[in-house]
């Protein structure tokens, strides 16, 4: 993970730190999204072997088996636990996990970051960037959260594009350290919860 962020850190009053951990102990859904379990190693592994997925993520278990997803898995609910983090799969049903959503908090700052991706099947049909929208209004409302903190690879160029063109303000460059100790260069975006409602709204009607 990346120590460095969120970069902008505005400690909250204790009381409002417990209300976000309980809101994280409290999640069980996102969207058509659960928390993932540990029989979801499985189907978690398959989606993460798929390389438009695992390349761009630098967060995902390294080296990449199904015995590390597992550990992936019950090390997300035990962040639960503590309030600092959720692990959310999409499943249609059938055993194959189509989507996963990697949330992490920062209770005492108020603040969040999502990674996340969908199975290749799902790509360019609009409804990464779209689903996207929906995870932050939830992080914000659902969570309590002031800040998001996002990052990207350098060579990321999609996610890029989408967290510019939703209004993310650019804070410069981190070095993100993988699982296995290897270290990328990520780019990084803020958005804060009145930003992101002001600009949901759209303009002032005359």
């Amino acid at each position: 993970m990346a120590d460095a962020i969120p970069i902008t850190r505005h400690p909250v009053p204790q009381a409002r730190a417990d209300q976000i951990r309980a809101a994280v102990r409290a999640a069980e859904q996102l969207g058509d999204s659960r928390l993932a379990r540990p029989e979801d190693a499985p189907g978690l592994f398959a989606l993460f072997s798929e390389p438009k997925v695992n390349a761009p993520i630098y967060s995902l278990p390294r080296p990449l088996t199904e015995e590390s997803v597992r550990a992936f898995i019950e090390d997300h609910l035990a962040q639960r636990e503590q309030g600092e983090g959720l692990l959310f799969v999409r499943d249609p049903g059938d055993g194959q996990v189509m989507g996963y959503s990697d949330i992490q908090v920062w209770p005492q700052w108020a603040a969040g970051e999502i990674a996340g991706g969908l199975h290749p099947s799902l790509h360019s049909r609009g409804t990464g960037t779209q689903g996207a929208a929906h995870t932050f209004t939830w992080m914000f409302e659902a969570l309590h959260l002031d800040l998001l903190c996002e990052t990207a690879s350098l060579q990321n160029v999609i996610t890029q594009r989408m967290l510019d063109g939703m209004g993310f303000h650019r804070m410069g460059e981190v070095t993100s350290t993988r699982p296995d100790g290897s270290t990328r260069a990520s780019l990084v975006w803020e958005m804060t919860a009145a930003e992101w409602h002001r600009l949901r709204a759209g303009p002032e009607s005359p």
